[in-house]
């Protein structure tokens, strides 16, 4: 490897695991960090190659892929303009790939909402709940390699929500029970959205949280009064 390239891996690899293997680690953390050196400089090269192929794919050009890497702040950004692009492209032929190199990210909070950002994109685009079932379960083994079990809960309780949802757009009237198994933050949204009198009638009975059900009764009302 040449002198330049070993340079750059260092920077790389140093950018990742800064905070992880500071001054503070002791003689053991120094000699774990050693034995697994090449292991990192793999990491930090999937990286980079991952976040140059989502710019270069997303034809975003005035993002620096040496920023991005060594910057979650400018990853991140990068990442949501990457899903802003693929979630308008007609093809999903892509998505899964594009979110298994998101999710490759060391930085897990920072992939986790890119993800969620994706997911919150296609559920407004797609025809109808089948068709969302079957776009999120193709992520759903992609979604499974994040180490972090409440990531991993989060993107999949936020995938339920939205199918829970579309099968309103759909015509379906929820239970009480089925309303209660989503998350506060779609019966919110529900509350502010929805426009069927029967589920701003169960929102206003059974919504988990007393803004919830009032914000639905107010605007049960005043469907109530504009059909007078």
């Amino acid at each position: 490897m040449q002198a330049a390239e070993a340079a750059f891996v260092h920077r790389l690899t140093f950018a990742i695991y800064a905070v992880s293997f500071g001054a503070a680690c002791g003689p053991e953390e120094d000699a774990r960090d050693v034995e697994s050196g090449p292991a990192r400089k793999d990491e930090a090269m999937t990286l980079h190659s991952d976040v140059a192929e989502l710019l270069a794919g997303a034809g975003i050009l005035d993002v620096d892929v040496d920023d991005a890497v060594a910057d979650e702040h400018v990853r991140s950004s990068a990442y949501r303009r990457v899903v802003l692009v693929t979630a308008s492209s007609r093809s999903r032929d892509r998505d899964r790939a594009i979110v298994a190199m998101i999710l490759r990210d060391p930085n897990e909070m920072t992939s986790k909402t890119a993800v969620v950002t994706l997911v919150d994109r296609i559920a407004m685009k797609v025809t109808g709940p089948a068709e969302f079932r079957q776009w999120s379960a193709e992520l759903l083994p992609e979604i499974d390699q994040l180490k972090t079990e409440g990531y991993r809960e989060f993107i999949r309780r936020r995938i339920h929500d939205w199918l829970f949802y579309l099968s309103i757009e759909d015509g379906h009237v929820p239970t009480p029970a089925e309303l209660a198994k989503v998350t506060d933050w779609m019966q919110r949204v529900l509350a502010e959205e929805s426009t069927p009198p029967a589920v701003l009638a169960l929102l206003a009975e059974s919504g988990s949280r007393r803004k919830i059900r009032n914000i639905a009764k107010n605007r049960a009302g005043s469907r109530k009064l504009r059909t007078q």
